[in-house]
């Protein structure tokens, strides 16, 4: 079930070199972003995201690769784009 829209989806190189590494692809994260699993965050975080399904503000996921490289999901405020990046480039 999707919970809000992703918009235009766009992925770092870093990012992508990590899925491809692991053998994962974007739409297994993507998937669980949408649907409101948001992955390896703290419990605040969690609500927060919760949160700000609610008031429109930007949302963020963290998952691991299968080859335990974290890679976040944001999503802006405006649901305009979505990102899939390493937290190194942010």
């Amino acid at each position: 079930v999707r919970r809000f829209p992703l918009g235009h989806i766009v992925a770092t190189p870093g990012a992508l070199a990590a899925l491809d590494a692991s053998g994962q692809r974007p739409h297994e994260l993507l998937a669980r972003h949408v649907a409101g699993d948001w992955g390896d965050v703290s419990e605040a975080d969690w609500q927060e995201n919760e949160l700000s399904l609610r008031a429109g503000f930007r949302v963020l996921s963290a998952y691991t690769t299968n080859h335990g490289t974290t890679l976040w999901v944001i999503t802006e405020a405006d649901r305009s784009v979505t990102t899939l990046l390493l937290p190194s480039d942010y």
